[in-house]
């Protein structure tokens, strides 16, 4: 039987991480699923949890005036959704949706913020990590505006 600390070594946003903070992460994790055309985050609202996809697609959306909601982003299987538990205010910049049955690690983040703020090198590794995701992120985000904006001839 996989334990969940093994889940979370297998995924790329902890692998490599020290054992012992495996354990504490998973002390702070649980297993969920969302079906397809589930709202997971909505904007503005408090953002108390981050995930681990382990399979399925998640769209990250933004809602543009007389367009409705559009897709920024689509999120699969290895990727993290919800990096603004780490940062305050703690609240979402955007929606996620779910495209397809996804199943997912949930991380309560003010029970993972508070055994950061008691190991300070497991924050640290932690931050790491999602500044890492977040630079990912923007050079996606970059590259999209490019092609949106591109002006070929």
């Amino acid at each position: 039987m996989t334990t969940l600390e093994g889940v979370l070594a297998e995924h790329p946003f902890f692998s490599g991480l020290d054992p012992r903070y495996l354990e504490l992460a998973a002390g702070c994790a649980s297993n969920m699923r969302f079906d397809a055309g589930q709202l997971i985050l909505r904007e503005g609202e408090e953002a108390e949890h981050f995930y681990l996809i382990r399979e399925g697609k998640v769209a990250l959306e933004v809602s543009a005036p007389g367009r409705g909601s559009l897709t920024i982003q689509t999120l699969g299987g290895g990727d993290v959704l919800g990096w603004s538990w780490l940062v305050p205010p703690y609240n979402w910049h955007f929606d996620a949706r779910a495209v397809e049955m996804t199943r997912a690690i949930i991380f309560d983040g003010k029970c993972l913020r508070e055994k950061c703020e008691a190991d300070h090198d497991l924050g640290y590794a932690l931050l790491k990590r999602v500044a890492s995701g977040l630079g990912q992120r923007l050079d996606a985000t970059r590259f999209r505006l490019l092609d949106i904006y591109s002006t070929a001839t």
